[in-house]
């Protein structure tokens, strides 16, 4: 952890919670000692530890800077297996990424939507791991849609960029980025003619990565990484 995040100020940090853990047993912090913290969503906090005792660590926080930001590209990005999907919010949330549509593709399982991993809230915890490790506060907006159809009628960014190697020419890092931009990424066995034709009567223009078929997670953090180095006044 690079910060460590709550939903609102804290005063006690119930000695079971797993931030308090890792602040006694990874920092090894003890009373009098500051740690770097933040709300989610919003601002910097910074813990100045009063008192340990068995209800937990009891701190004063003050807030600082707006530590909230995230950069405008967002992930229009295929349904996978949970176990991938993990790893994909994580660094997606770490990398900065402002918003991700997860869509149920034409080759997707459809019982990925109904994964424990969403029904439970796991996701979003995964996310507030990711943030953690970035050091901001900010959290992806994550929406869900049944197929590329509808969510494409939410699609509004500026730059619409599909991510494919059968019908794709151009390399992703050459393309400049003004203003939002949505990066549409597949399933393993990815994306379908009819959705291919879908997205370019929709605006989206074809790009690569590179020549070879990557995994799902693996596109995402590569996309994201080169989109990121070519978004103007970023």
């Amino acid at each position: 952890m690079n910060i460590i995040l709550f939903s609102e100020k804290p005063s006690l940090i119930p000695l079971e919670d797993e931030r308090a853990k890792h602040i006694l047993s990874v920092l090894r912090l003890k009373v009098g000692d500051s740690f770097k913290a933040g709300i989610i969503n919003s601002s910097a906090l910074k813990c100045k530890i009063d008192c340990i005792d068995d209800k937990g660590i009891h701190v004063t926080a003050e807030e600082g800077e707006d530590l909230s930001e995230l950069y405008p590209i967002t992930l229009l990005l295929a349904e996978v297996r949970p176990i991938s999907m993990r790893r994909i919010l994580r660094e997606a949330v770490s990398l900065g990424v402002g918003k991700i549509m997860l869509v149920i593709s034409d080759l997707g399982e459809k019982s990925y939507s109904d994964a424990t991993i969403y029904k439970s809230g796991e996701y979003k915890n995964i996310m507030i791991d990711g943030a953690m490790q970035s050091g901001f506060s900010g959290l992806s907006e994550v929406s869900f849609y049944s197929s590329v159809d509808d969510a494409l009628k939410d699609v509004k960014e500026d730059n619409r960029i599909l991510l494919d190697n059968v019908v794709a020419k151009g390399h992703l890092s050459s393309f400049t980025l003004k203003g939002s931009s949505v990066l549409a990424i597949g399933p393993e066995r990815g994306w379908t003619d009819r959705e291919r034709s879908l997205m370019l009567s929709n605006g989206f223009k074809p790009a690569l990565l590179g020549k070879r078929i990557l995994r799902t997670e693996t596109a995402v953090v590569a996309a994201i990484s080169v989109a990121l180095t070519r978004i103007e006044d970023k």
